[in-house]
């Protein structure tokens, strides 16, 4: 599959590979939010570009997916500014972002049980819904992506394993034909070998031309994929850099837990 042409990403977006000198995809500058008096993000700024895939790491609570909820539009800023392809996104409503291009796959697997998995990959399709060729040819990658899906696409979605949903809800996302995919903890709860199989898709949309930015506990798994990856602790950026520098980073080995017995030694 990994040569097979894909119209439906890098041929109709026109997508550079990543860190070609382009422009980026996301800025966020100065980005705050705050849950009543509670500062869960402080002065966030960052950058990626567009055919990157980057890591967003931290412990629990360190407001990695509040910054996530915050870009897709569930969440409202408290101060600064996000840019979506330069254009400004701070606060527009979650429908607007998603049909500009932002899609997200929020953590947990958020499927509609009852629904069949073809009629939940509908639901993601429901932007583009009236250019049925659009709709048609998503789908057609989807089911390349994940062949189970369309075994399964009759079966009501609440009867899939965890793996299966979690593949599904992937698949709604990318219905939606997002220019950027955000991913909030996608391996969480699934075996290991899906965990690497998951993430095997992931470098394959990645390598199609999609740019994405992963929450993630598995911090080898997913830097393992990754140009970059930023460090969030208490609701700040407390460091950035390239994913083997991280990995050797005694930043990352002193906030990330449970660490890999890999990151347990060494210094920086």
């Amino acid at each position: 599959m990994a040569g097979q042409k894909c119209p439906a990403y890098r041929d109709r977006r026109g997508f550079p590979t990543p860190l070609d000198g382009s422009g980026f995809v996301l800025k966020i500058k100065k980005l705050s939010v705050h849950y009543g008096p509670l500062a869960a993000l402080q002065e966030i700024s960052l950058e990626i570009r567009k055919g990157e895939v980057v890591t967003l790491l931290g412990p629990n609570g360190a407001g990695k997916t509040t910054l996530l909820l915050t870009l897709s539009g569930i969440l409202k800023t408290t101060e600064g500014r996000i840019y979506f392809e330069e254009q400004d996104i701070t606060n527009l409503n979650p429908h607007k972002i998603a049909s500009i291009g932002v899609g997200h796959v929020p953590q947990g697997r958020h499927t509609f049980p009852t629904l069949s998995v073809i009629d939940n990959l509908m639901m993601g399709a429901y932007i583009h819904r009236k250019v049925k060729e659009k709709v048609k040819e998503d789908l057609e990658w989807n089911y390349q992506l994940f062949p189970i899906l369309k075994e399964r696409e009759h079966q009501r979605a609440g009867t899939l394993s965890g793996g299966e949903q979690q593949m599904l809800t992937i698949g709604r996302a990318i219905m939606g034909r997002p220019k950027l995919l955000l991913l909030d903890e996608p391996s969480m709860g699934l075996a290991s070998y899906l965990k690497n199989e998951i993430f095997g898709k992931f470098k394959e949309m990645n390598q199609r031309g999609l740019t994405l930015f992963i929450v993630e506990q598995e911090i080898l798994l997913s830097l393992g994929i990754s140009e970059r990856g930023y460090l969030l602790r208490n609701g700040r950026l407390i460091k950035e850099g390239s994913a083997s520098a991280l990995i050797e980073s005694k930043d990352l080995k002193a906030f990330c837990f449970p660490l890999p017995s890999s990151l347990s030694e060494g210094e920086d």
